[in-house]
């Protein structure tokens, strides 16, 4: 029986030469283990990681959330164990579910079999990312592209995603296809219209259909993913707007006569905006009560002892009143006033 090295520089040995690694990583559901022996034998693996390359990320996004979801056992550290361990290695938050995502992105590509272990290292970490993201027969091209030895990055997985994409969706129409299939209209601007077509309604997905059956050029393509762009916004913001909501006015309608007279992209930006501002003013309304609340607080809690505090008081006043004013910028002579009616509870 082979004797299994426990130390990192035993297996750091062990490993010399091998192109893959393939650890025993402790069960984090397993209470028998000791939590000293738990984390001996991650900081082991871990270490060894060092000598590798995109393995490496992949087995450290494995080890952190072997370490996470030990933790979620008891459930009562609140995250504290796990932000603690990677503290004490100088691994930010966000690098380290990073890693953990890259981890998955293996872990889902292998055993959904569209990927060799073999070609790992073929990949960028941004090709791999993207490739764990694609449809499975993207999947299944790039792996083959990594088997017959081409180095595959985000560009090359994109590329593949955009040429299926055109060949397969059901959003466009054959015209198109053929198009894309005699390289006379590149396939890299029809994913994105595809994309922008599958936000809308299927009202509005069967005019752009019927525009890029009747010109299936690129500045066609352009100029309807570009519509179907301001369309999405204009549905979505619309819904969010109360000002709208309680009107009787026909979005559908309004939509149409913004189409005919070309102004799609004027519409959408002024509803996005009106959505924007009811959000601010919520908010602005939120921060205000919460400011006067301070406010009174702080001035029960306060008296003739503490002029300073009364001062801030003071200054304040402009904030925390039914009356707000604030001063656009240090050098700027004007002023914005706003008042708040209607407040019932204040």
């Amino acid at each position: 029986m082979v004797q299994r090295p426990e130390s990192p520089t035993e297996l750091a040995a062990a490993l010399e030469g091998i192109t893959e690694l393939n650890f025993h990583l402790p069960d984090p559901e397993d209470e028998d283990i000791e939590e000293v022996e738990f984390e001996q034998q991650v900081d082991n693996a871990w270490k060894v990681c060092d000598h590798f390359d995109l393995q490496t990320d992949i087995w450290r996004g494995r080890i952190l959330r072997a370490v996470r979801d030990r933790e979620k056992i008891g459930g009562e550290g609140r995250g504290r164990g796990f932000l603690n361990w990677l503290k004490d290695r100088e691994i930010s938050k966000s690098q380290a579910y990073s890693l953990i995502e890259l981890a998955n992105s293996a872990d889902t590509l292998l055993q959904q079999g569209h990927l060799d272990p073999d070609t790992i290292n073929k990949f960028s970490k941004r090709a791999f990312l993207e490739t764990a993201k694609s449809a499975p027969e993207v999947q299944e091209m790039v792996s083959k592209a990594a088997q017959d030895g081409d180095r595959i990055t985000r560009r090359e997985v994109r590329q593949l995603s955009d040429e299926w994409t055109a060949m397969t969706s059901e959003l466009l129409p054959e015209e198109v296809k053929e198009k894309a299939t005699s390289g006379s209209l590149p396939p890299r601007y029809l994913a994105p219209l595809v994309r922008e077509m599958e936000k809308l309604p299927d009202s509005h997905q069967g005019s752009i259909r019927e525009e890029a059956a009747f010109n299936p050029d690129v500045d066609t393509v352009k100029q309807l993913t570009s519509d179907a762009r301001n369309l999405s916004k204009y549905l979505d913001a619309a819904a969010q707007v109360q000002a709208i909501a309680h009107s009787s006015v026909d979005l559908e309608m309004a939509l149409e006569e913004a189409l005919r007279v070309g102004c799609l992209n004027t519409a959408a930006d002024m509803v996005k905006q009106a959505a924007q501002l009811e959000q601010t003013v919520a908010k602005l309304y939120t921060t205000w009560r919460r400011l006067g609340s301070l406010s009174d607080r702080l001035y029960v809690d306060t008296g003739a002892s503490t002029p300073n505090l009364r001062l801030l008081l003071t200054c304040l006043d402009r904030l925390a009143g039914q009356a707000i004013e604030v001063q656009l910028g240090e050098e700027s002579d004007r002023t914005i006033r706003l008042q708040i009616l209607g407040d019932s509870e204040s």
